[in-house]
């Protein structure tokens, strides 16, 4: 015996109601996972804070010295980004140096110059974007400090000049010192800085040689060396 039209009609629309119900449950719920917290809001408050006063301070001079040991931990993250991709495309290396003008040098033999060269661009901008992306919480902030230790004291094993090595044994020392601080605060904020450091370094550097034509032997230079481009668009 088949259904009679009128328990058809009901079928179908108790069936359109609940599927209605459904979606509009799932747009509210997605609504309400795409509305930032109000501790999300204060760290993408603060993360505006952090770029207005890095692009301020990187601008005036003596004033400027205030963040200069950020930017040489910065520039020690970039050389071990290097150092990171020679050894993964079989590089010896032989040293990493920094000096007080923000300079970096990795010394290594062998590898693949392809990408070695934009590794410490790449790498960079993905170190800052992680420890950014960390700082929105305490246990993430912890094990990306974690991470950044571990970078920087590979970076001391190859170290060749007092600086580079000062510079990596104190930022390691104030990581450890502020997983003490209560509920993980003070590392979180350092974290999220150092996050907002790289990403502006990486990018900073580029127009400083693309645009400014300050720098002369920057990576984007040599690579454009090496492929024979204009590095405004290499």
């Amino acid at each position: 015996m088949s259904p009679t039209p009128s328990l058809v009609g009901r079928f179908l629309v108790e069936h359109a109601a609940l599927a209605l119900t459904t979606r509009q449950v799932s747009r509210e719920q997605v609504e309400h996972a795409l509305t930032p917290t109000k501790q999300q809001r204060t760290i993408l408050i603060v993360i505006c804070a952090y770029v207005l006063g890095i692009l301020i301070l990187w601008n005036i001079p003596y004033v400027n010295i205030v963040l200069l040991p950020f930017k040489l931990v910065t520039v020690a993250l970039h050389e071990f980004c290097h150092a990171a991709a020679g050894l993964c495309t079989g590089a010896k290396i032989k040293s990493i140096t920094i000096d007080p003008d923000e300079g970096g040098l990795t010394r290594m033999s062998g590898g693949k110059w392809c990408c070695v060269m934009p590794a410490g661009y790449l790498g960079s901008s993905f170190l800052g974007a992680l420890m950014v992306f960390a700082g929105f919480d305490v246990l993430a902030s912890k094990i990306v400090s974690v991470i950044i230790g571990v970078c920087l004291l590979a970076t001391l094993i190859w170290a060749k000049n007092w600086l580079t090595r000062i510079i990596t044994v104190l930022f390691v020392g104030l990581i450890v010192g502020l997983w003490f601080t209560p509920k993980g605060a003070g590392l979180r904020y350092v974290v999220l800085f150092m996050g907002v450091m790289c990403s502006l370094y990486s990018l900073w550097d580029i127009v400083d040689d693309t645009v400014k034509r300050k720098v002369n032997e920057s990576d984007a230079t040599k690579f454009a060396q090496k492929t024979h481009c204009s590095s405004r668009f290499c």
